[in-house]
């Protein structure tokens, strides 16, 4: 090994080193932090294991390397789950990857059938698909501009190097780690850490996630302090259109509504409405901006007596969700109880308030 690429993965290895306990300081107020912190430790450790001459130590020293940096497929996959979904949450089925992972590279320092490298090879690739899905599903519906520019390239890019690591162990000996290549590869890893750094720094630096419902958001109103500006005057008028929309016209009630057919009724560009509702209102999904009026619309319907006797089918329908399965999960998710369960306990409410009044008539 050169002492160029020498070099290269030292500070590559150190500075992932850095951000992994950066980002695990953060790790409890920050769900993204909790995942890039392992990925960055486990992409140091692979640094390290692809190194020229890494086959040749011990295998006390092997081990911890290769258990550090087996799992960097089942994090990818997670923490793009965390960066480009703002409701993921880890499951059981991820932690199982990530130890399978593990065993399957514990099994590949000793004699194995090749069985063992086919399924570690399938493994791998498949949670890197899977977290390019992340990356690529929700592009549609993501208000943070940074984060939505980012999506395509960053997923091709670290999937495609992925990729070509992976496939190189079969294609020739040594793989990534041939003296030939060596080099290369150690600059690729560099590319590569510097693209995560700056995605994850451009995603920490965007909006924050709106708390509350949708409703609970205010317009921005011009103080009297501070004359309003020709371009502040334009986006107040944007947002009272785009509040009238919503509160007056119902148009969330629309099951195919959409950005661009937003837009449309708005009569502006699909990317100032993301930045309307991004960065005046704080939402960054449009699915979650719409639903929130959408399920504040199906609370008032089932605290109504008036409509005690609609089917829960039909107020979810009426409020615009496709199907009565995403109704009662986001119904759920937001008030933690299901429609059948708040409506009982508001009709309840109701008949108990309304009791002494009637019994006074």
């Amino acid at each position: 090994m050169t002492t160029l690429e020498a070099a290269l993965r030292g500070g590559a290895v150190v500075i992932l080193l850095l951000r992994a306990a950066v980002a695990a300081r953060s790790a409890g107020r920050d769900a993204v932090s909790r995942y890039t912190a392992p990925l960055a430790a486990s992409i140091a450790g692979a640094i390290v294991e692809s190194a020229p001459g890494f086959g040749t130590l011990d295998l006390g020293l092997r081990l911890p390397v290769a258990i550090v940096s087996a799992g960097v497929p089942a994090a990818f996959w997670m923490t793009m789950g965390a960066i480009f979904n703002d409701a993921f949450r880890a499951r059981w089925y991820h932690g199982l990857g990530w130890l399978t992972l593990v065993a399957l590279a514990l099994m590949d320092q000793f004699r194995h059938p090749m069985a063992v490298d086919v399924a570690r090879t399938g493994l791998s690739a498949a949670f890197l698909l899977l977290g390019a899905w992340h990356a690529l599903s929700g592009r549609a519906v993501d208000l943070v501009e940074g984060r939505r520019r980012l999506r395509v390239g960053y997923a091709a890019f670290i999937v495609l190097y992925a990729l070509v690591a992976i496939a190189s162990d079969w294609l020739w000996p040594g793989g990534l780690s041939a003296p030939s290549i060596s080099l290369a590869n150690a600059a690729t890893l560099t590319a590569v850490i510097f693209l995560f750094s700056m995605l994850s720094s451009t995603v920490s630096a965007e909006t924050p996630l709106a708390q509350g419902a949708v409703r609970a958001t205010p317009l921005p109103r011009p103080s009297d302090s501070q004359p309003e500006t020709p371009s502040a005057g334009v986006e107040a008028a944007q947002l009272v259109a785009l509040r009238h929309l919503l509160d007056h016209d119902k148009v969330f009630r629309e099951p195919d509504l959409s950005i661009a057919s937003l837009s449309q009724k708005l009569g502006i560009p699909a990317y100032r409405l993301r930045h309307l509702i991004n960065r005046q209102l704080g939402h960054r999904n449009f699915n979650a901006f719409v639903n929130g009026y959408r399920l504040a619309d199906a609370e008032a319907a089932l605290s109504d007596p008036a409509q005690a006797s609609v089917p829960i089918l039909t107020i979810a329908l009426d409020a615009g969700f496709g199907s009565i399965g995403p109704f009662n999960r986001a119904f759920k998710a937001q008030t933690g109880v299901t429609p059948s369960e708040y409506r009982r306990a508001r009709l309840a409410g109701a008949a108990a308030a309304a009791g002494p009044g009637a019994a006074e008539t």
